[in-house]
């Protein structure tokens, strides 16, 4: 229905605990993830390495590892809020992973309301949750997505601006510049 290209991955919804013992990151890395996300509160899309032998992961069918993994790796969105918190907390409960997308046809932006999600997209949904505009709509972005393993910037999101300011106080790594008006002027 999204018209979404296979090429295209789902992320998880996770959070700290699932994050540290799903994916796979040395020392380094892994203060990165936690200041990012812990010390300044920023949400955050992390890909690194995963445990194939973890539950959340062992609970996948082929098809669904294969449409959310990619070289080994899985991205996560962390530190969401609080709605995402307690399905963080259900899905480690129940041992059942939560995946998705964007709730938006394929190039067409990212919603931040129900009302502006397109409606062959709601007439699909099993539940639609109100939960209204969110923190960071001011971007007009999802999450800033970045790989751990490799420091690459997957996809420049929300708070990419602070992320980076992070990343450089503190770890002395120059993400690459972002050419978005929010950026531009901070």
């Amino acid at each position: 229905t999204k018209g979404r290209a296979p090429t295209k991955l789902n992320a998880m919804v996770g959070d700290m605990a699932i994050h540290r013992e799903l994916h796979v990151l040395d020392t380094r890395a892994a203060e990165m993830v936690s200041a990012i996300t812990e010390d300044y509160n920023l949400p955050l899309g992390v890909i690194a390495p995963y445990r194939a032998e973890h539950p959340l992961v062992q609970r996948l069918d082929p098809a669904s590892l294969s449409g959310s993994s990619r070289d080994g790796t899985i991205a996560m969105l962390v530190n969401a809020g609080p709605l995402h918190a307690e399905l963080c907390r259900l899905s480690r409960t129940e041992v059942f992973p939560i995946f998705g997308s964007s709730a938006n046809l394929t190039n067409t932006g990212t919603r931040f309301r129900v009302q502006d999600i397109p409606q062959e997209l709601i007439a699909i949904a099993d539940t639609v949750v109100d939960h209204g505009l969110r923190k960071y709509h001011g971007y007009q972005r999802s999450a800033t997505l970045i790989n751990f393993q490799t420091l690459e910037v997957v996809r420049v999101g929300s708070c990419y601006e602070l992320i980076a300011d992070v990343l450089k106080r503190h770890f002395h790594v120059d993400l690459p510049a972002a050419d978005t008006p929010w950026a531009r002027a901070a």
